[in-house]
Parts: structure tokens; sequence; C-alpha cells
């Protein structure tokens, strides 16, 4: 099955087959990637002829029949004319300008639609999340956490729902930070329909992102999904407040699966929604913040410490994977674990092996934040 939409531009054309690879039942993020890697393009994985695809791990008879059917480009189209007619900015994860971080997560969404003014270039990120039951202390952390991270310019992230979110965005437009909502819905409402003041607001530095078409309503399983995306896009989480259950406990487990910073503000045990912050630094799934200075030292945010000069050495004896990241750092400068395993394309557990022997080596120094550079 080959349809050709001649009236549509070569980034239109893209879209369209993405979007169409999301309608076909039982093809997720995962294993649309993989078709995609596979078969070169998303409108390749229509035309790949079915004794091709059925070689693909995880893709059978069912999703092969499916992509021959055209009613998944159909609804592609009718979704591509609402995006256009609105104006929504379309990112594909093969793009340039899709969300770095985000990049690195193997669930990440294959497309993100946008509106607003978002600009995640170069730009420091955290999330902020948290119960939607926000207590005076709550508010009294978050007030001065905002006014006190305000130097670093950083972009902050949450999920426009009540409570600590919806603070959190307030708090970052208050100080004049980009702010971004992430949406368990799509663009062509806002959920809840209180906050719609903000989410206006916030588009004029800052905006707000979905993975969702704009016919999807904020079903509860969404805000799940969404909850990746939130821990997805930033270096480090914060959970403010939470009970012992609850949707920011989630994005935490998330934000670690990603090997991403997680932080909690501890509280009275006799607090309900301090419990479930207590328990994650109870357990080591979160460091524990009670300012920006912890922070600062975690992720390595200084803005007042020269670095101290340190005399390399002329001759060093390195094998080559010493060598390869060694390089690497030369050339990139500080960098996290696991990108520089991405990059270098070792495993992780190899990659902390090497960097161990550089540092022993004096070739290399840890930073907080598992971070690394070349000295």
């Amino acid at each position: 099955m080959y349809i050709e939409f001649h009236c549509f531009s070569m980034k239109n054309k893209q879209i369209l087959y993405h979007l169409a690879l999301q309608a076909v039942t039982g093809i997720g993020d995962i294993n649309a990637k993989k078709l995609i890697s596979h078969c070169g393009s998303a409108q390749a994985v229509f035309e790949e002829k079915p004794g091709n695809l059925e070689k693909i791990i995880g893709i059978g008879s069912y999703i092969i029949r499916s992509l021959k059917n055209s009613s998944a480009l159909q609804k592609a189209e009718k979704e591509l004319t609402f995006i256009n007619k609105n104006n929504i900015t379309v990112t594909s994860f093969l793009d340039e300008d899709y969300p770095e971080k985000l990049k690195h997560c193997v669930d990440g969404p294959i497309l993100l639609f946008q509106k607003g003014k978002i600009n995640l270039k170069n730009k420091r990120i955290i999330s902020i999340v948290g119960t939607r039951m926000i207590t005076n202390y709550g508010k009294s952390f978050l007030t001065e956490f905002i006014k006190d991270v305000k130097k670093y310019d950083p972009v902050i992230i949450s999920g426009l729902a009540y409570g600590i979110d919806i603070y959190a965005h307030q708090l970052a437009l208050k100080n004049n930070l980009q702010t971004i909502a992430v949406l368990a819905h799509g663009l062509n409402n806002i959920y809840p329909k209180s906050h719609h003041k903000e989410a206006f607001k916030m588009q004029e530095n800052g905006g707000l992102i979905t993975e969702f078409w704009s016919n999807t309503n904020p079903d509860k399983e969404n805000f799940v999904k969404r909850n990746r995306i939130v821990a997805g896009l930033s270096e480090a989480t914060i959970v403010v407040e939470s009970a012992s259950k609850g949707g920011s406990l989630i994005t935490a487990d998330i934000a670690n699966s990603y090997n991403r910073d997680v932080f909690a503000v501890p509280g009275r045990t006799s607090d309900i929604y301090s419990n479930g912050c207590n328990q994650l630094i109870k357990s080591n799934k979160a460091a524990m913040i009670t300012s920006v200075k912890d922070l600062e030292y975690i992720l390595n945010w200084e803005t007042q410490k020269k670095p101290k000069v340190i005399q390399r050495q002329l001759f060093i004896d390195l094998d080559e994977q010493e060598q390869n990241i060694y390089d690497y750092l030369l050339q990139k400068g500080k960098q996290n674990l696991d990108v520089i395993a991405l990059d270098c394309q070792y495993p992780i557990y190899k990659t902390a092996t090497v960097l161990l022997h550089l540092e022993l080596k004096g070739v290399a120094k840890p930073l907080p934040g598992k971070m690394f550079e070349a000295v």
C-alpha cells in the first residue's frame, strides 16, 4: 500500500508518516523507532514489503496488516491539517531541535507537539513535581528555591496540575524564568481549565509540550505517560511534597531509570505530604534538598569558583579505550557518565571502569552529578 501526497512539503510529508505510525494500533514509541531504524524512514515503513517487516523482532502479522491499511494515513492527514491550522510546532526524534536529553530515553516519543517560545538549547533544565494538595511548607520552600535558583536562568518543567505543579509555573513566571508545561492531553484544550491563564502566559517565555494528538482527552493513563517526558526533559527532578503514593513518585522512579538526579524535600514524619519525600530519601532514591546549595553541589552548578589549573602530563600511557574516552573529554569538556558511554559506544559499566583508570592516572577527575572532565 502506497499513497502519494503531492500537495505536502517535504517537512509535512515526514510529519504525516510519523503521525501515521502513531495511528497504527500496536506500535508504540519503541517499536516505531525500531521500524524507522530498520527501514530508513517513517514513509519507508509503509512501503516496505511484509516479508521484510516480519524479520523485525516484535513486529507481528497484526501490525503488518495494520500498516497496509490506509486508515492510519487518513487519520494522520486529518491531524496534520489541525496542526497546520493552529500553528503547532512538531518535532521528530530525528530532528536536531528535538530535546537533547529526551533523545537518550529509549521510550521517548517519536513526535512532540509544542506551542509557545521554547528554547532548551544549552539550558539548565529542572523538573518540579509534587502533590496536588500543596501546603504552606511546600509553598515556602518553592518560593525561596525559585528566587535563589534564578541566577542560573534554568528552565522549569512541570505538569500544569493543581498544587505543586501550578505553583512552580506561577513562580517561574513571576521570576521571568522560562517554564514549560507537559500536558497529558492534546493542544485543543487546557486541563484543568482554571489554569488556562498560566498556560497562555507561559507561551511568551516557554510554552506547552505534549505527545498526544489534538482530540486526546486527559485520561488517567495519559498522566503516567506524561510523567516520563517530565522526567526525560530535565537533568534533575525535584519532588517538593508527596504522600506515600502519587504521580510525583512515579516521575521520580522514571527519572531514576533514566539515570537522572532526583531530589526530595524532607519533612516531619507526622506530615502526610512529606511521607513520599522522606521515603525517597530513606531508600536512597533521592538526594535530600533543603536549598539551592544542595542542587549546586550535586549537579556541579557553580558560578563563583574558578577551576583549579592542573598541569597535564606530557606523556600518558593509555590503552585504546582509555585514549578514546580521554580524547572525547578533551573535546567535549565536562560530560555525564551516561552521555560518555552513549557517545563513545561503550557499556556504562565499562565506561565507569575506564574513567576510574583515567582518574588513577591523573588525567581525568570526577565531579558531582556523575560528571567527569579531563585534566
